[in-house]
């Protein structure tokens, strides 16, 4: 009845376990099953499951989840938490610069973007272990048991605090029956996965399980310049995966689980496209709204002088892209970890202890400006990575007491981050920068045949004698350092080392008091205590930077040249790339502790029906923007005090929930109204220059539309004076129904609102929003559609009478409208997509062999993942956005000529796999 268990709860896809370690208990999970088969004879829908260690019917779960199985993950073709996208509407997990830098968002809420200094909104637990960013639960996952995916603020119940959501993979566990599996793969773009697992009992006491995985798969971007020295294709698979686990059950009372596992990747992600490189103008300076195109681009006319060639241009879809000749975005992923737990039943109280250690480390090369132009990239050489160390131990005892079930437990965790970076810029950079310093001016009119790329200060003999006789005795300064500029080649950070530790414990207890037969309260209550702290040591060989500062560093103070001489300066440190920085030994930490909990009143109005109301206080660790653009210009000067101000707030969430939850003997429903308000809501945005990471709040005054012009200055308000910056508001509903014992038919729609306030700063202590983020207030957060619908569809009829039965699969997701760019550029905007997968498929007798037919995005629809501005490809510090002309027009935004860039989602695949168990 395990296996009857495991599909029902993937099909129903509905609530499930608050407390999904508990299922660790092994004992207990035993006894749940026994008592799910007893309970479900009848209606053949009633899943039993242990939570928080008493029996639970899964509908009488007073909290919103979705819960999938590992038959409906394994009919969707699910290998890792992306697509789980397909079964779960409240959930949307994407991926960027690299597979490392997944992100996953619940109800609209995620934290977004390449930067490991910010902590996961929706924390990835595997087997009851903190996983320490989301973006690793894009590995092979192997054997799955089901995956949990609970919605709203999580802490009372789970070792770490996640302010949105949380994804729990629990994988099967070793049996005391012998038996295993094999799978085998193939499909198009030459995609093999091969699969193979092994379990059984060593002797009475101990059983074992070993299970692995080889994937490997070409890339679906092709490299159109690949005879410069480049791989030929992008965004490949090349994978393994291997755990290991021990059983160790001696009687009924204690059971020892140990778990061991290693994965490595050696794969070429992630490249981009070109999604728009439009020029917009003013036709009419003062009037705004009125925004037109132009029939060029003069930053794509600029870079195709370089020899810059954009095959994807005006047709994304086509996947092909130019790669600068030597630079690759191959790179070595190793993820591993052991882990221990212990469970012991006293009788009238259960222990749970999970022990846990895990190391990940990725490498981070790529050609970062994503076209063949050689301005930024990170060299294959062992000097670009990220590394996690971590230890976790929690504790839970847990009972009950008359009317109480209670819990209390306790969690301790040490994480050290290494980031080490060697992003420099190229070749052409120097030559690049001069150019579009000139072009982005306004200094004199520069139409193309005055540009000369090859020549110093890419100035032709006529435009330096036309800028030298405009600025009169500051020109030979001012040439001098354009000549300076074009100089700025193969230079940046050798190996720049940023090292954050936390160290993180609580004390939780999360309560049941039965208040009566059919009434319930639950309270719980956490106390957290965090400390973290920052060593930064730059390594840089940028000394063009200094010597531009020393050089026309007096010129800043001339009315006439400040902007085009600050502009310079930026070009030539852009990213804070400076030697300047060398001699600075970065240090800061901090300490901070927050309450947390929630309340849960339920009521039983049947056997059958049950609703709850429910108050949660969500909260997510602050940290460190791990990009050096906060500690200011470097061509300033910086002390090692600079520092605190890499530092950004701790996230809160205050959330409201009620929800209903019905059973009925074909069918179950359940329907969910919430409203989620955060408080300093970590935004990390990238400009097109440097990573911005602000703590996003609202004032209770009104701005008078501050907030949203492009000055980095006005808009700002009392510390006091702060309230919430983001909100959630919406509803969830979701279905199954079973008119037949092969056919299962689930159905789930979230509407959810989810959206920046008016009046919006960049912190609770007031200071005024980043002039990039001025399309914000008021708006829908990116990545947060407001409507997605998932249904899915599985029949699996008998063939005659020689106990073979078939496979009829299909499951699909659609998505309206929504923004990728985190500063909401209408460029990135995606329209409205609907995802369809579909299995068809034949099985032998009880399931021991399968051969299936199968696609993914059966429809091949294109759409993309995350937008973002092209690095450094604007003539202007940041890049524009049509938006910027229309709401201010000139001069203040007279054009926008930048180049804007997206990870796309994957393309249809199709294949065909076999299966064969014993």
């Amino acid at each position: 009845m395990k296996s009857f268990w495991l599909l029902s709860a993937g099909i129903v896809a509905l609530a499930s376990p608050a407390h999904a370690q508990d299922q660790g208990s092994d004992q207990a999970q035993s006894r749940t099953n026994a008592e799910a088969a007893q309970a479900s004879e009848n209606d053949g829908q009633t899943i039993i499951v242990t939570a928080q260690g008493r029996r639970q019917i899964l509908q009488d779960v007073p909290i919103a989840v979705s819960a999938v199985g590992a038959e409906q993950l394994q009919n969707s073709g699910a290998n890792d938490i992306r697509q789980l996208n397909q079964l779960a509407p409240s959930l949307l997990v994407s991926s960027t610069g690299s597979e490392a830098n997944g992100s996953a968002r619940i109800r609209g809420i995620g934290t977004v973007g390449d930067n490991p200094g910010l902590e996961s909104s929706v924390a990835v637990f595997i087997d009851g272990v903190y996983r320490s960013r989301s973006g690793i639960g894009l590995n092979e996952l192997g054997e799955i048991d089901h995956v949990e995916v609970l919605r709203g603020p999580q802490g009372t119940l789970f070792g770490r605090n996640a302010s949105a959501g949380l994804i729990n993979i629990i994988t099967r566990r070793p049996d005391f029956d012998f038996g295993g599996s094999a799978e085998l793969t193939y499909g198009n773009y030459n995609y093999v996965r091969a699969a193979a697992g092994v379990t059984g009992p060593i002797s009475e006491a101990l059983a074992f399980r070993l299970d692995g995985v080889y994937v490997r798969r070409d890339g679906f971007y092709d490299v159109v310049n690949a005879a410069g020295g480049t791989e030929g294709d992008v965004n490949d698979r090349n994978r393994f995966f291997t755990r290991g686990q021990l059983l160790y059950q001696p009687d009924d009372r204690l059971s020892i689980r140990l778990i061991g596992d290693y994965t490595r990747r050696n794969e070429s992600c992630c490249g981009a496209v070109v999604i728009e490189a439009r020029e917009a103008f003013d036709p009419t300076p003062g009037v705004p709204g009125d925004a037109q195109y132009a029939a060029s681009n003069r930053i794509v006319d600029l870079l195709q002088r370089f020899g810059g060639i954009f095959p994807s241009l005006g047709d994304p879809y086509n996947r092909d892209i130019a790669v600068t000749p030597g630079t690759t975005y191959r790179n070595v992923t190793t993820d591993w970890g052991v882990s221990a737990q212990i469970d012991y039943d006293f009788g009238n109280a259960n222990l749970t202890s999970i022990t846990a250690y895990r190391g990940y480390k990725s490498g981070g090369a790529g050609d970062v400006d994503y076209t063949n132009v050689d301005l930024l990239r990170r060299d294959d050489d062992g000097n670009s990575y990220r590394r996690f160390r971590t230890f976790t131990q929690e504790v839970r005892l847990q009972g009950r007491a008359g009317f109480l079930d209670w819990l209390v437990g306790g969690y301790f965790a040490r994480e050290s981050l290494e980031v080490s970076d060697n992003l420099k810029f190229g070749a052409q950079y120097g030559e690049f920068a001069a150019c579009r310093a000139i072009q982005g001016s306004g200094l004199a009119p520069t139409p193309a045949a005055l540009l000369d790329p090859t020549a110093p200060g890419c100035m032709t003999p006529t435009l330096r004698a036309v800028l030298g006789g405009q600025f009169g005795a500051a020109a030979p300064l001012l040439l001098a350092s354009l000549d300076r500029l074009s100089t700025v080649n193969n230079v940046g950070d050798v190996s720049s080392l940023y090292d954050q530790r936390s160290t993180n414990w609580a004390l939780f207890t999360h309560d049941i008091f039965h208040i009566t037969d059919t009434v319930s309260l639950t309270v719980g209550l956490r106390y957290t205590h965090e400390r973290k702290s920052f060593v930064g040591d730059f390594n840089n060989n940028n000394t063009i930077c200094p010597a531009q500062q020393a050089a026309i560093g007096p010129l800043l103070a001339n009315p006439a040249l400040a902007a085009t001489v600050a502009g310079i300066l930026t070009l030539s440190c852009v990213g804070n790339s400076s030697a300047l920085l060398n001699g600075l030994d970065l240090r800061d930490s901090f300490s901070e502790g927050e309450w947390t909990g929630t309340g849960v009143l339920s009521w039983q109005l049947d056997p059958r029906s049950l609703i709850y109301a429910s108050y949660s206080r969500g909260y997510k660790a602050g940290g460190y923007n791990l990009d050096r653009s906060d500690l200011g210009p470097a061509y300033l000067p910086r002390s090692n005090a600079d520092a605190a101000n890499l530092r950004f707030a701790p996230e809160i969430v205050n959330a409201f929930e009620v929800g209903l939850k019905l059973s009925r003997r074909n069918l179950t429903f359940n329907l969910a109204l919430f409203r989620e308000n955060f408080r300093d809501f970590q935004l990390n945005t990238f400009n097109g220059t440097v990573f911005i990471v602000q703590n996003i709040q609202s004032c209770s005054t009104d701005l008078g539309g501050a907030d949203q012009d492009l000055s980095a200055a006005t808009g700002g308000c009392a510390p006091g004076d702060t309230r919430a910056g983001v909100t959630s508001t919406g509803i969830e509903m979701e279905a199954s129904f079973r008119p037949a014992p092969d056919l299962n038919i689930t159905a789930g729609y979230t509407y959810a609102n989810t959206r920046y306030r008016h009046n919006l700063v960049g912190s609770s202590q007031g200071e005024p929003l980043d002039p990039a983020l001025f399309l914000l207030p008021g708006s829908n957060l990116s990545n947060a559609p407001k409507h997605v619908v998932t249904t899915s569809l599985a029949w699996t009829p008998r063939l005659g009478s020689s106990g073979l039965t078939g496979l009829f699969y299909v499951d699909g997701r659609l998505t309206s409208d929504y923004n990728t760019g985190s500063d909401l550029f209408p460029e990135k905007e995606q329209d409205s997509y609907a995802v369809v997968n579909a299995r068809l498929g034949i099985r032998g007798r009880n399931e021991r062999w399968s051969i299936e037919l199968w696609a993914q995005n059966l429809f091949n629809q294109h759409y993309q993942q995350v937008a973002f501005n092209a690095p450094l490809q604007s003539s202007g510090p940041n890049n524009g956005t049509i938006a910027q002309v229309r709401q201010f027009g000139a001069p203040a935004a007279a054009i926008s000529d930048g180049i804007f860039d997206s990870y796309l989602a994957e393309p249809r695949t199709f294949g065909v796999t076999g299966r064969f168990r014993f």
